[in-house]
């Protein structure tokens, strides 16, 4: 393969329908297919918006799927792999994350007319420091290529191909019904030059007999002149994590691994601004363990567990909990003996009070918490976003877990203060509390992100649960959350590599996009 005119790096990109075809996995496939093959592969997205975000090696904050498409390639992820993150916090409203940290608040009008300058010049200077270090690129765009409305300021999709001289496959999902006219009309709305660029066209999350769907194929190749270089089989929840909360309704089992009627019930409250979801995935390993999404206090029923998971914006969902009766539910379950856990956002909805003297997460002013855990949390202009190693206290459920080692992340603006009655739960190196439990021990939060993925300690967590239940701890070692996640990506690049004609991708990079 040739140098293209960013660097010595040949690219392809992977452009949608809509949101929600399937770009991110397919993207996070062909990274580990690349990888696979030999090659030196990374992924690029020119500009996300998401909630679920991912902290690299230096502190900087990325979208989610662009973490795991790094980790399908077998790199770091570093900020240059999406430049630019909108964290929506409120109507019409989203923090900008630049090269990894926060550039302030935008509302859509004020980002269009005072930032995309800027930005468009940082995805370039990006987008070319990863081409002269990779061979090959894999990019993924945003939405659709053809909002015709949001043309003259999509940076992510057609602007990003010619920046990258990348051809580009257009994908449809045919769950949702109307592909072939979702293929078509996108074509049709594209300018001709923005035409030229798609070499191919893929349909994703196909059910059923492939030979019952050749009719359509046909269709598509006389009216659009293009090849359809695969059909790709409706994959399930594959166990990697989705790139948004559109993802969240099926990235998680109701029952145990095994499909069996639960024997420990925890219970997620799904917030409005719910973020990092994917911090619950590892759970799924967990035998007799089951996770369920609720949105109504009706449908808290009595579980072992209430999880209050990531939120951008706490002050809101905690308004939310208040209006919708789940924080009257939660505090009934609490005093009743279910324990209550709370993660970033939803540790700080915790505590006593939360203040917010400059209106950083919401309007200025304070307001009263959970008043589950003795603390309060202050918001300010300084964000948290770090890779951590904390050990834990042996406190609580970890009584006898005492220096035991967890690694996570932290995304967060706000310190929290613990009072009397609440006590470390996790300490950095530093000595920095990042987390907390109450002396009975019902209640506990913390900031670290990914804590799960630590085996032993979601293996304690599940023992304990199952004591609360009157069930014996399971024996054993649990399943290794790395192993599990290179045993899925290699899964879902098999598949991918059955269903989409992996030797025409490698044809389209060797001739480009011209």
């Amino acid at each position: 393969m040739t140098a293209n005119k960013t660097g010595r790096a040949r690219a392809i990109m992977l452009q949608g329908t809509s949101s929600h075809v399937g770009k991110s996995l397919l993207a996070a496939a062909l990274c580990r297919i690349f990888r696979q093959d030999g090659h030196r592969v990374a992924p690029f997205k020119a500009q996300n918006m998401a909630l679920n975000a991912y902290v690299t090696v230096d502190g900087g904050e990325i979208g989610r799927a662009q973490g795991l498409q790094a980790e399908a390639a077998g790199v770091a992820a570093t900020v240059e792999m999406n430049p630019i993150l909108l964290k929506p916090k409120g109507e019409n409203l989203a923090e900008v994350i630049l090269r990894g940290k926060s550039a302030g608040d935008y509302s859509a009008v004020g980002y269009r007319r005072e930032f995309l300058p800027r930005a468009r010049a940082e995805v370039a200077t990006a987008y070319g420091a990863l081409a002269a270090v990779y061979r090959v690129l894999v990019i993924e765009g945003a939405g659709s290529p053809a909002e015709v409305n949001l043309r003259e300021g999509d940076i992510a999709n057609m602007f990003t191909a010619e920046l990258a001289g990348a051809p580009v496959l257009l994908i449809g999902d045919i769950d949702r019904g109307g592909v072939l006219a979702s293929l078509v009309g996108t074509l049709e709305l594209l300018t001709a030059d923005e035409r030229a660029r798609v070499k191919g066209l893929v349909i994703n999350k196909f059910r059923g007999d492939f030979t019952l769907l050749e009719p359509a194929l046909t269709f598509l190749r006389e009216r659009t002149g293009l090849p359809v270089l695969g059909v790709i089989p409706h994959l399930g929840n594959v166990g990697l994590e989705e790139e948004d909360s559109l993802g969240v309704a099926h990235s998680l089992p109701t029952r145990d691994a095994a499909g069996r009627e639960p024997g420990v019930d925890v219970a997620v409250v799904n917030f409005p601004h719910l973020s990092n979801f994917s911090d619950l995935d590892p759970l799924g390993l967990e035998p007799g363990l089951g996770v369920r999404y609720v949105s109504e206090p009706q449908r808290l029923g009595r579980p072992t567990a209430v999880l209050l998971p990531g939120s951008k914006n706490t002050v809101q969902d905690l308004a939310y909990l208040e209006a919708s009766g789940l924080a009257r539910a939660i505090r009934e379950l609490a005093e009743a003996g279910t324990e209550v856990v709370g993660l970033c956002g939803g540790y700080q909805t915790l505590g006593e009070t939360l203040h917010d003297p400059e209106g950083w997460e919401d309007h200025p002013g304070s307001c009263a918490g959970l008043g589950l855990l003795p603390a309060e949390t202050v918001f300010g202009q300084e964000k948290t976003t770090v890779r951590t190693r904390a050990a834990a206290e042996g406190v609580g459920f970890l009584a006898g877990s005492g220096g035991g080692q967890v690694e996570g992340y932290e995304i967060h603006r706000g310190q929290t203060h613990l009072g009397a009655g609440s006590r470390p739960l996790f300490r950095d190196g530093s000595g920095r509390v990042l987390g907390a439990v109450t002396a009975g021990g019902g209640v506990w939060g913390t900031y670290l992100h990914g804590l799960w993925e630590n085996d032993w300690f979601r293996r304690t967590w599940h023992n304990h649960l199952r004591e609360k239940v009157g069930l014996l701890p399971l024996a054993g070692e649990p399943s290794s959350w790395v192993a599990v996640r290179e045993e899925r990506l290699d899964h879902l690049a098999a598949v991918v590599r059955e269903h989409l004609n992996i030797p025409a991708v490698y044809g389209m990079l060797k001739e480009g996009g011209n």
